[in-house]
């Protein structure tokens, strides 16, 4: 196993460069699938091996309810620094449970009080709010009652063509299901800091992908430009962050620019990885690859390596 078992821990540094390539040079619905299974995959191996490691450095202390074989020496020379590592795991790996489960106690609770705000209205698709707040945003629901949520007052900042552009952006969110690409985002950032940078290309991506089926169903990019400038400049964003609106935080300004451009081409077979797109797509892989490989190679030998330490 050796260093091999850190390596999971680390390999999300590269995260930064993969998330400014994808965001930058794929088209939004590809750069949101792959960071967001780059985030999961990555931040999965990292916690398996915090796993191995919180092993080690529990059964090293007294009075632990493991097997007195797993503390013998030869387990321990499986993993290199074993003393400081192995009780360094144990508060980490206790710290991503925390974590990961405070940050679905809070994505649940917000989608809850989302529904509870709206029980006395009409059970239609789109619920318009009498606020003088000017906001918007998809709340998906279960049993498919997805709606669509905004205030009057956002929708007096806007024409006729730039509320269907609204409408279309936050039903995208809804048919694409974003909000699970950001809660697995989330949870990935809080699994590994490391992976932070894909939190917020994801963040990014996803906006972009819900402005391009907009503007494709609308047939206007333009119009949906401004549409998401004229909600930024007077909306105060969504209620939480796991709620995906039309001017959630984010680069807006980008959004804008590249509506105003050409709508980004989808590609029908993998990039040359001597282009800025391939580099993107096939770091992400090779870095998928490399930690999956090193955190299942790690498990399968401390596996084997206490399944020996044990006796029958």
């Amino acid at each position: 196993m050796g260093m091999f078992v850190f390596l999971p821990l680390v390999l999300p540094l590269t995260a930064w460069p993969i998330a400014k390539l994808a965001e930058r040079h794929l088209h939004p619905r590809t750069a949101s699938r792959l960071l967001t299974a780059l985030a999961a995959v990555m931040a999965g191996c990292s916690t398996v091996c915090l796993g191995l490691l919180m092993v080690v450095g529990t059964a090293q202390l007294p009075g632990n309810p493991l097997p007195d074989g797993w503390s013998d020496p030869e387990v321990r020379e499986a993993v290199p620094y074993d003393e400081v590592a192995g009780r360094v795991a144990i508060p980490a790996l206790l710290a991503v449970v925390v974590a990961c489960g405070m940050t679905l106690w809070r994505h649940g609770r917000v989608r809850r009080r989302a529904h509870r705000a709206l029980a006395g209205l009409p059970g239609t698709s789109v619920a318009v709010l009498p606020d003088d707040v000017p906001y918007a945003y998809a709340l998906p629901g279960a049993g498919g009652q997805d709606r669509v949520v905004v205030t009057t007052a956002l929708l007096s900042c806007l024409d006729s063509a730039e509320r269907r552009a609204l409408f279309a952006h936050e039903r995208a969110h809804l048919l694409a299901r974003h909000h699970r690409f950001l809660l697995a985002v989330q949870l990935a950032a809080r699994a590994n800091p490391f992976l932070r940078p894909l939190r917020t290309a994801v963040s990014y991506t996803t906006e972009r992908w819900a402005d391009e089926e907009a503007a494709q169903l609308v047939g206007s990019r333009r119009t949906v430009a401004c549409a998401i400038g004229k909600a930024a400049l007077v909306s105060r964003g969504t209620p939480a962050v796991t709620l995906a609106g039309v001017a959630a935080p984010g680069p807006v300004p980008r959004r804008v620019a590249a509506l105003l451009g050409p709508a980004p081409a989808v590609r029908s077979r993998p990039p040359s990885v001597f282009t800025a797109v391939g580099l993107a797509v096939w770091s992400a892989a090779v870095g998928t690859l490399v930690s999956a490989m090193s955190s299942a190679n790690s498990a399968v030998t401390m596996v084997l390596i206490l399944h020996a330490a044990t006796p029958l």
